[in-house]
């Protein structure tokens, strides 16, 4: 059995992660797979405020987590933001923890990738990066229309992943340093997945404004790809929009699937679409299937025996390509543009609406 630790009680650690770990311990579906209590690190005094009593066991810092938790038990949820996530798996790896979730993306540009990935190297870790989508039976099901070749070949993805997000992104805290870090990990990790490796061909950023107050390149991206199988695909998210979307549409030879992702965890049903057909509605947990999946393969193997088979690559992927849109973003400002010659100079100030 093992037993969680979960490092940031921000939204992502204590509305998401423990909110989720509790349903998977109600799970009837599946063995227990985590005994509790549930620890948690977490500077701020009042991080646990608002949740039941006896949920989670607040520590103020790691080494009073390691007093109650050793290494081999855990399994360590990282919750921080990305441009803290190389100094937290840091300090977790030379206390010897292995098995790690953590919250997408895996880093914030590819100069941190390449040293998480020195450290997952060196001391063995572990690394499950929270990608629900790849977990999702929506997703499931899109790779089974893609195989039939029911529709013949997929020829072009676009994916819309929008929500209003002022509130957070206007915080000095948030941690995001651009409107690609926050959704488009899910997406681009989904396109990957689906439609195999890509270059980028163009991408755009805008700034988030609400009255008087701007957030740089906070508020929507888009970023366009060219797989290797000849697929393109465009994903764009406005964290500024009015309403919430979350869909994916799949542009065939022979017809259109449009699928929609559950919006938030108040509701987890997804829609997918195929041609003229009714759409088909089911319960889609994406979260707990991610967990459920991830917890069973840290289980198979022993901490210290060979590694879980995992998605780092694909991970790793996402973050360079993410790392090259956002270098050629910046490129607008004065700053040096990286990226090579895939990217579109006339891109750089784009309306990214589509």
């Amino acid at each position: 059995m093992r037993q969680p630790l979960i490092v940031g009680l921000g939204r992502s650690g204590a509305g998401l992660h423990l909110h989720v770990l509790r349903n998977l311990a109600r799970d009837a579906r599946t063995p227990p797979l985590w005994t509790g209590p549930v620890i948690a690190v977490d500077p701020r005094p009042d991080a646990a405020a608002g949740l039941p009593p006896g949920q989670v066991t607040l520590t103020g810092t790691l080494d009073a987590a390691c007093s109650l938790l050793g290494p081999a038990p855990a399994v360590v949820h990282v919750c921080t933001p990305p441009a803290t996530r190389r100094t937290v798996l840091e300090e977790l790896a030379v206390r010897g923890f292995q098995d790690l979730v953590v919250e997408k993306p895996l880093a914030a540009d590819a100069t941190e990738l390449a040293a998480i990935e020195r450290l997952r190297l060196r001391y063995g870790l572990r690394i499950a990066v929270v990608a629900p989508w790849l977990a999702a039976e929506l997703t499931h099901r899109l790779r089974l229309l893609i195989a039939s070749g029911r529709l013949g070949r997929l020829r072009a993805l676009r994916v819309a992943q929008h929500k209003p997000r002022f509130l957070r992104s206007l915080r000095p805290d948030d941690g995001h340093p651009t409107a690609f870090d926050v959704e488009m990990p899910h997406s681009l990790g989904l396109v990957l997945d689906l439609a195999g490796p890509a270059r980028p061909t163009g991408a755009a950023v805008t700034d988030l404004r609400c009255g008087p107050e701007v957030r740089p390149r906070m508020g929507s991206a888009r970023l366009d790809l060219c797989h290797t199988g000849g697929v393109s695909t465009r994903v764009v998210s406005d964290l500024a929009a009015p309403v919430r979307e979350r869909s994916v549409t799949l542009t065939f030879e022979r017809g259109v699937a449009v699928a929609h992702y559950p919006l938030s965890d108040a509701d987890d049903h997804a829609q997918l679409i195929v041609g003229d057909g009714p759409p088909e509605v089911f319960r889609d947990d994406a979260l707990l299937a991610f967990l459920r999946r991830t917890y069973t393969r840290f289980a198979a193997t022993p901490p210290g025996g060979a590694r879980a088979r995992d998605d780092f690559a694909l991970h790793a992927d996402v973050v360079r390509l993410l790392d090259q849109a956002k270098r050629h973003c910046a490129g607008r400002a004065g700053e040096p543009r990286g990226g090579g010659d895939d990217l579109n100079t006339k891109e750089r100030t784009a309306d990214v609406r589509v």
